[in-house]
């Protein structure tokens, strides 16, 4: 079994207050983040505006915070143990963070200060000129010449995240990208979508955050993981060395698809995403349709845990 946890995009209000109000666990979760970046995150989950939640200081230690929570639940309510259960942890972008947590090479509090961090300073490194887009149904080897084709360091874009067959995620200066788009379209790409970030994130223009994360993942203590974890930077189970591998992370690409072949190549059949939404089993399911799936979102869902105990 593999374990995989969301990254920005699967937010919304309302996310993990059903078991906030039904387990101490979560309630604590909550608690503890709150008090760790000194401000009431929980309240504007729970109640804020969307337009708050998304700006990424507030997406995501929010995120990171919901899955740890329902973890908590899975632990000590439903006897789910990690890592008695799952081969391999993995995590989209932000979400390796949430992967660290749970498999104690972070503190949770250390995990919601560095999300804290990590998203004030990539919305300020490059906070104008930058865009991001999806480009569906052509290989990416062909997006790899593109990108390679238009791309200096006047005129950057660059693959972003891998998510899956057919989806791939370039990110760069605005005009750069929309010329990557169109010539996508020219070699039928069914679609090219410019997303609404506020940032172009994963490429060389989150390079002036580098320094505020170097600061705060140096003052946090770095443990093990106690279940390996396949990273976005290398698309491999890793255990140890992640100061190095997040910093790499912010500037590079996610190759979230060759960690999931990653996973199905070395004996992985079931995959549990634990948080809010189902982006990534939706993108596993095109990547390995032949992985069972479940999603840990709700109340309700925290039974199913029970086929997999």
């Amino acid at each position: 079994m593999i374990i995989i946890f969301p990254g920005q995009g699967s937010q919304q209000i309302g996310m993990g207050k059903d078991i906030y109000d039904n387990f101490s666990e979560a309630r604590e979760v909550f608690n503890e983040v709150d008090d760790s970046i000194n401000f009431q995150l929980s309240k504007l989950i729970f109640e804020g505006t969307e337009e708050d939640l998304k700006l990424t200081k507030n997406t995501q230690p929010a995120l990171m915070a919901v899955s740890i929570a329902f973890l908590r639940v899975l632990e000590k309510e439903f006897g789910f143990s990690i890592t008695k259960q799952a081969k391999y942890l993995a995590g989209h972008s932000l979400g390796e963070y949430t992967a660290l947590c749970a498999s104690g090479v972070l503190s949770l509090r250390d995990t919601a200060k560095i999300l804290r961090v990590r998203g004030e300073a990539m919305a300020s490194a490059y906070p104008k000129g930058g865009a991001m887009a999806a480009i569906l149904g052509v290989d990416i080897d062909i997006i790899d010449k593109i990108v390679n084709q238009i791309s200096n360091d006047k005129f950057l874009v660059q693959i972003a995240n891998d998510n899956s067959i057919g989806q791939v995620v370039i990110s760069g200066h605005q005009e750069a990208v929309k010329s990557a788009m169109n010539k996508a379209i020219e070699v039928k790409a069914r679609n090219a979508i410019l997303l609404q970030v506020s940032g172009p994130f994963h490429s060389k223009l989150m390079q002036p955050a580098i320094e505020k994360l170097e600061e705060v993942l140096n003052g946090a203590n770095f443990n093990n993981a106690s279940v390996p974890i396949i990273a976005n930077i290398s698309a491999k189970a890793e255990t140890q060395g992640f100061r190095c591998l997040l910093i790499k992370q912010l500037t590079g690409r996610v190759r979230w698809r060759e960690s999931i072949l990653f996973a199905e190549q070395h004996g992985i059949t079931k995959c549990v995403e634990v948080g809010a939404g189902k982006v990534l089993t939706g993108l596993v399911k095109r990547t390995s349709p032949n992985i069972k799936l479940y999603n840990i979102n709700s109340l309700e869902s925290l039974s199913k845990i029970k086929e997999l105990c």
